[in-house]
């Protein structure tokens, strides 16, 4: 990622030029993950999924020896029902033409990346493509490692390549940018209301605040 493209309006993320790949979230991954409760990883991974649904962000999802290593987690399949993941055997998944080959056949630059684990699977293929042209962004809590110290170290060492580390609230909040944009309100909207924890149990209580006739005790 080049020094330009870090600063000012032109470095947050537009749907327009996305592409997000999500990267082994399959059992045997999730059994040894410690950095995160794989409970949120779990609800932030398939609420960036859906946010790509709503925003028509192109979306590469990837195992890795599923055969072994068990189906893609069945939340986020149910998403892209009509996709089946690319399983490959590479660590690194850049290395698979496959992927490379979707990605690149979308045109889009910035590459939103988020997987297990942090300091294998999503830290390989992140500094290979910031090597190779693309504006790299890792959703870290939508992604975890083996240790709290391992996903660390890997987001130290992929800043240090050029990668942008985001949270799935983030990329959303990018996509949307303008709450005028009606197209796409609702959709988000309904993400938030779904995975966005405390923000989603407010935006819930409001809406049935908001249905609530006055003088009506709720």
């Amino acid at each position: 990622m080049s020094t330009e493209n870090k600063a000012g309006l032109g470095a947050l993320l537009t749907p327009e030029e996305s592409v997000l790949t999500l990267i082994d979230h399959q059992p045997f991954q999730f059994a040894n993950l410690h950095s995160h409760e794989p409970t949120m990883v779990i609800n932030n991974v398939v609420g960036l999924a859906k946010a790509a649904r709503v925003f028509d962000v192109p979306t590469i999802l990837t195992t890795v020896l599923e055969e072994r290593g068990g189906l893609l987690l069945q939340g986020l399949q149910d998403v892209f029902p009509e996709q089946k993941p690319i399983n490959r055997t590479f660590i690194n998944t850049w290395q698979d033409e496959r992927v490379v080959d979707a990605v690149k056949a979308t045109g889009r630059k910035k590459l939103i990346i988020a997987g297990l684990w942090t300091e294998i699977c999503v830290a390989m293929p992140a500094i290979q493509a910031a090597g190779e042209g693309f504006e790299v962004f890792v959703v870290t809590d939508a992604s975890g490692g083996v240790s709290k110290e391992a996903h660390d170290m890997a987001v130290q060492r992929m800043i240090q390549a050029g990668v942008v580390p985001i949270t799935w609230m983030a990329v959303l909040g990018e996509w949307q940018r303008d709450w005028a944009r009606e197209k796409t309100v609702q959709g988000a909207a309904g993400v938030q209301a779904q995975h966005g924890g405390a923000s989603g149990v407010a935006f819930a209580w409001e809406m049935q605040l908001l249905a609530t006739p006055a003088g009506e005790e709720a």
